[in-house]
C-alpha cells in the first residue's frame, strides 16, 4: 500500500506541474491580425542606449534606441518594456540607420496586464479546473463552473454552489486579449531589414525634486551647501545605465493630462564625487548627470547636483505686525514669537553663482560637542544666479516681544489714525537686530510720529529695524494715519 500511495503522490504532484506549466509558460500573444502579418518583438535585451528627461511636473521624456531586424513590407511589431503610464499620443518611431525605410501604418497601446484577478474575471460562465490534496499530499481535481467574482469567486461545481474554494484553480488556457508587460504595438510599411530604431515618447510616473544640505558654522556667518536631486521612478518600467538630464523650470502641460503623485518620504543622503552639469536650455535650465545610472522600478535615487563652501550668511529676526492693527482697538499681545531666517546671496563672489532648482532647504549647525543637529528647513522656488535666497528656520525661543496700542482715534469714516508701542527683549547672550515689518492696510498711510527711523520698504510696507543689547529690551513707538477709500 506505502507504494501505492508512493507512486499517486508522484502521479498528483506530476499532473499539478503540467497542469500549472500551462499557466507558468503562457502562449506567446496572439495578435487578432496573425496570419495576415508576420510577427516580430523586441525587448529591452534589444536596447543599445536609453536616455531619459525629468521634468518638474511629474513628466519624462524617453529616447529608447534598439537594433531589431525586420523583414520587407508589412509586418507586426510588438515593442515591449516601456513605461506603464507612456502617453501614446506622443510616441514616435524612426530607423537611425536607414532614414525614411520605416513608416507606422497603425499603432496600439496594450495595457490590460495579466493579473490573477482579471484572468478569472475572463473566465466567467465558464469551465475550469479546481484542485485540492489531502493530508497525504494526493491531488484532487473536479470541474467547475465560475458563475461570479464579485467579492470572491462563486463556482457550480455538480448541482451544489461553492463561495470560493480553499484550494487552487487551474485554467485551460491564457486569454487572448491580456498580455504579461506593457507593450507598442505597430503595423509597419519596412523597406529594409536590419534597423536601429529609435522609439521617443513622454511618460507620467517620473518626478524629480531638488534637496539641499546646509552646514551652517559656529559663527553664523559661513555656511557650506550639498545640493541633491532625488528622483522617484513610478511609471512602470526600469531604465538600465541610463543617460539621465533634468529639466528646471515650469513647462506648460494640459493640465488635464498630468497626474501628480504623491510625495515620497526623502532618504538619508551620501556624498557623491561627481555634480551635474547645468546649461540654459530655451527658457528653462538643464542639468545632465556625467555619467549613466540606472533607474529601476519603484525607486527614490538621489544624485550629487552640486557643492559649494564658504558662502556668507546673514542671520535675520523679523517680527511682523498685521493689517487689521489699524481698523479697530487692539488688546496687548505679548510674547509675540520673533521669526528667525537665514539670507545669502546666489553669485559667484559668494561661492555659488549657479542656477538652483525649486527645493527644501535643510539647515544643520554644529552643537558644543561638534555633533550636527537640525536647526530648520524651508522650501525656495527656481532661483537663478545673483538673486538673494531667504529661508525660515523657525522662531526664537530667546528673542520676544509685545505689542501695545497705545492710542485708537477715528477721525473721519475713511481715516483712522493709531499709535503702538513695541517691545523687543533680547534673554541672549550677544545682540541683535530685529526687523519690526508693519503691514499698512492701504496704500496712503502716513508716519506722523515716530521714536526712530524707518524705511518703507515698499508702498504698504514699513521696516524699523531695531537693535536689541544682550540681556536687554528696546522699545519703539510711533503714530500711523491710515486713509481708506
Amino acid at each position: 500500500m506505502r507504494n501505492v500511495s508512493v507512486g499517486l503522490l508522484i502521479v498528483g504532484i506530476c499532473l499539478g506541474v503540467c497542469a500549472f506549466a500551462q499557466v507558468e509558460n503562457p502562449p506567446k500573444l496572439e495578435n487578432p491580425l496573425k496570419g495576415k502579418y508576420l510577427d516580430a518583438e523586441t525587448t529591452s535585451a534589444d536596447q543599445t542606449d536609453i536616455a531619459v528627461t525629468v521634468y518638474n511636473n511629474n513628466l519624462a521624456l524617453v529616447r529608447d534606441q534598439r537594433k531589431i531586424t525586420l523583414l520587407p513590407g508589412e509586418q507586426l511589431l510588438k515593442f515591449m518594456d516601456v513605461a506603464q503610464q507612456i502617453l501614446p499620443q506622443t510616441v514616435n518611431l524612426k530607423s537611425l540607420s536607414a532614414p525614411g525605410s520605416l513608416h507606422v501604418l497603425e499603432q496600439n497601446y496594450e495595457f490590460d496586464l495579466m493579473t490573477p484577478s482579471k484572468l478569472l474575471e475572463k473566465y466567467v460562465g465558464k469551465h475550469v479546473t479546481l484542485r485540492n490534496f489531502d493530508k497525504d499530499r494526493v491531488f484532487e481535481s473536479v470541474e467547475a463552473e465560475l458563475l461570479s467574482v464579485n467579492e470572491s469567486p462563486v463556482y457550480r461545481v455538480g448541482g451544489q454552489i461553492y463561495l470560493g474554494h480553499p484550494g487552487q484553480v487551474v485554467l485551460p488556457d491564457l486569454p487572448e486579449d491580456l498580455i504579461a508587460k506593457p507593450s507598442l504595438i505597430w503595423l509597419l510599411q519596412n523597406e529594409g531589414t536590419d534597423h536601429q530604431v529609435e522609439v521617443t515618447y513622454l511618460t507620467h510616473g517620473i518626478s524629480w525634486q531638488a534637496d539641499y544640505v546646509l552646514t551652517l558654522d559656529k559663527t553664523e556667518s559661513k555656511l557650506a551647501l550639498e545640493g541633491w536631486v532625488t528622483l522617484n521612478n513610478q511609471c512602470g518600467t526600469s531604465f538600465k545605465d541610463a543617460q539621465l538630464k533634468l529639466v528646471a523650470g515650469d513647462v506648460h502641460v494640459v493640465q488635464d493630462e498630468v497626474r501628480p503623485l504623491p510625495a515620497k518620504a526623502g532618504m538619508m543622503m551620501a556624498r557623491a564625487p561627481e555634480p551635474m552639469k547645468e546649461e540654459a536650455f530655451a527658457e528653462y535650465h538643464l542639468y545632465s548627470l556625467p555619467r549613466r545610472t540606472t533607474i529601476k522600478q519603484n525607486q527614490s535615487k538621489q544624485v550629487s547636483l552640486l557643492s559649494a563652501e564658504n558662502i556668507s550668511v546673514t542671520k535675520l529676526y523679523e517680527l511682523r505686525g498685521a493689517p487689521h492693527f489699524y481698523f479697530d482697538r487692539v488688546p496687548p499681545l505679548r510674547d509675540q514669537k520673533v521669526s528667525v531666517f537665514l539670507k545669502f546671496r546666489n553669485s559667484k563672489e559668494n561661492a555659488l553663482g549657479v542656477p538652483l532648482p525649486a527645493g527644501v532647504m535643510r539647515v544643520y549647525q554644529e552643537d558644543s560637542d561638534g555633533m550636527l543637529q537640525f536647526a530648520g528647513e524651508d522650501r525656495i522656488q527656481h532661483t537663478p544666479k545673483d538673486e538673494d535666497i531667504r529661508i525660515q528656520l523657525g522662531t526664537a525661543f530667546d528673542v520676544v516681544a509685545e505689542r501695545v496700542q497705545t492710542d485708537f482715534q477715528r477721525i473721519a469714516d475713511t481715516v483712522t489714525e493709531t499709535a503702538f508701542e513695541i517691545t523687543v527683549r533680547n534673554h541672549k547672550d550677544k545682540p541683535v537686530v530685529v526687523d519690526i515689518v508693519e503691514q499698512m492696510p492701504a496704500e496712503d498711510w502716513s508716519i506722523v510720529a515716530k521714536s526712530q527711523d524707518f524705511v518703507k520698504k515698499d508702498a504698504q510696507t514699513a521696516v524699523f529695524s531695531v537693535p536689541v543689547q544682550e540681556n536687554k529690551e528696546a522699545k519703539v513707538s510711533y503714530r500711523v494715519r491710515v486713509t481708506t477709500r
